[in-house]
């Protein structure tokens, strides 16, 4: 052993006390300390996919928070106006976009009767459908060899904006003479000649009538330009040839001012009302203020896509954040509860947790639909359909993490210390949970729209009406279109896929963030 030194014969003389001035010290930091959230969100901000998929999601719910708000007094908010059904299935058409297939045009092969149907409404409107003649006229390739004068077909490439064509309008004196009025101020033909016999229901053909008044289109090609001509059955020579058009009133001689200013009076003296043919192109800027132009087309009921993909998906974002809220509350206590306790609490609230899970959801929804849609309509049963037993994954989640951090030192220093059972579970472990408490109820959201769609589209659940839908039930009418106007379920197609691919990035990059194990190991 090495002998133990003893210092005490040293005289306090040889030592030198060092002044205290200028040392170095412990600096104060000069950084904000960083706290849970603002060390989660720069994380978050290190995966750039995760920031991708959450600016996605940011368009699209602000897409469908502020597009319904800012088209609601246009055509495009008119849900439950008569009118929209004369403009359908209306493909997209937005100016500067015609490279990306937005150009309201449409190949079609018609026969030869209805090309030249098309051909006269350029002729009457100045508005010409026929954007390209792609091949035509040729036979009828089903047609025999030995078939005498097969019907001759034509493909076309048409602007299907213009092929609208006309309708027919029945109408006001006030209104009438509205659309009067306003065809001199703006030197637009709104009305156009007819016969509104009865028995013509197509305003887009050009009939001359027979004595019975059969309609029958007229094939005369004086000029052989190629269109037909307009038949001239609005004047009469002689005053008492008044068969078909008594109750025509002719401006064009009159009155220069209003030309072809048509209409058939009908009702009574007192309050007399107008059928009148009109150009729906033509009537839509009277009626809108501007050209029919929808960015995303129209559907089956000539409902603007554009402005009903947003309030489906509106409706479809509250309805699933309203569901992943409860759900997050049910599961987030009963998981808790289960897991912080254990022993035989967990293993009843586990055995009520497996009958329920056991259950079907499309069977819960079906007889939901049958039974409780009619007391509260289908929306809330829908809503209760999907808290039934949307709970049990979230408390399992719950559950897990709880047993995985109950038996922390740190839990057991909070025990000692004097911590009750309820700031333990929701202070002490619950935080240290959040991150997969909070990608699972993120990831609930595009999991109920995705169910809702599924379930929609099956015709299990129908959530149409005139001032609402969803995104599944825009699916569903769609389907039947999907052969000859795929973009009718083309765009809530793209948005649901859009939607559940960011919503899984961005899931995955919060749970990332809020795991408190990964702080630091950057």
């Amino acid at each position: 052993m090495s002998e133990k030194r003893n210092y005490e014969h040293i005289p306090a003389s040889a030592f030198e006390r060092v002044p205290m001035e200028g040392r170095m010290h412990d600096k104060k930091l000069e950084s904000k300390p960083v706290g849970y959230f603002r060390d989660a969100f720069n994380r978050f901000c290190r995966n750039k996919s995760s920031v991708v998929a959450a600016i996605i999601i940011m368009v699209l719910v602000l897409y469908a928070i502020f597009v319904p708000v800012f088209c609601q007094n246009t055509y495009t908010r008119a849900l439950t106006d008569t009118m929209y059904l004369n403009y359908t299935k209306l493909p997209p058409k937005a100016a500067g976009f015609e490279w990306l297939g937005m150009s309201g045009n449409k190949q079609i092969t018609v026969n030869e009767t209805d090309f030249y149907k098309i051909r006269a409404i350029a002729q009457e409107t100045g508005l010409d459908p026929i954007v390209e003649i792609v091949a035509g006229p040729y036979d009828d390739p089903t047609a025999g060899p030995n078939k005498k004068n097969p019907t001759q077909y034509y493909d076309l490439l048409v602007d299907e904006y213009y092929r609208m064509g006309m309708m027919y309008l029945t109408v006001t004196q006030d209104e009438y003479d509205k659309i009067q009025a306003w065809q001199d101020e703006n030197q637009m033909q709104i009305i156009f000649p007819a016969i509104t016999d009865s028995k013509q229901t197509d305003a887009n053909i050009w009939y001359k009538a027979n004595k019975k008044g059969a309609p029958t289109l007229s094939k005369v090609d004086k000029d052989g330009d190629g269109y037909l001509e307009l038949t001239n059955i609005y004047k009469t020579t002689t005053p008492s040839d008044t068969s078909y058009h008594s109750t025509m009133r002719v401006a064009t001689d009159t009155d220069p001012e209003k030309p072809l200013a048509y209409a058939r009076k009908t009702g009574t003296s007192a309050s007399p009302s107008f059928v009148i043919r009109v150009s729906k192109y033509n009537y839509f800027q009277y009626r809108y203020g501007f050209e029919p132009t929808f960015v995303f087309g129209t559907n089956g009921r000539g409902q603007d896509i554009f402005t009903r993909l947003a309030a489906g998906a509106r409706f479809s974002f509250l309805l699933a954040i309203l569901i992943s809220a409860i759900n997050l509350t049910i599961g987030a206590i009963y998981g808790a509860i289960e897991g912080y306790y254990g022993g035989a609490i967990d293993l009843v609230m586990e055995r009520i947790s497996d009958v329920l899970s056991g259950v079907p959801f499309i069977v819960v929804t079906t007889l939901f639909q049958l039974h409780l849609a009619n007391k509260v309509g289908p929306v809330w049963s829908l809503l209760f359909a999907f808290v039934l037993t949307g709970w049990i994954g979230m408390a399992s989640r719950v559950r897990m993490q709880f047993y995985r951090f109950k038996g922390q030192e740190y839990i057991l220093a909070a025990r000692t210390l004097g911590a009750r059972d309820g700031r333990l579970m929701f202070k002490h472990i619950f935080p240290n949970s959040l991150g997969t408490i909070i990608t699972g109820t993120v990831l609930v959201i595009p999991g109920v729209i995705f169910s809702e769609s599924s379930l929609t589209y099956l015709g299990i659940v129908n959530l149409e009406s005139s001032t609402r839908t969803s995104v599944g039930t825009m699916l569903a009418n769609g389907r039947d279109y999907l052969s000859t106007d795929p973009y009718i379920i083309l765009f809530p197609a793209l948005f649901i896929s859009l939607l559940e691919i960011s919503f899984n990035l961005f899931g995955n990059g919060l749970r990332d963030a809020f795991n408190p194990s990964l702080r630091g190991t950057e």
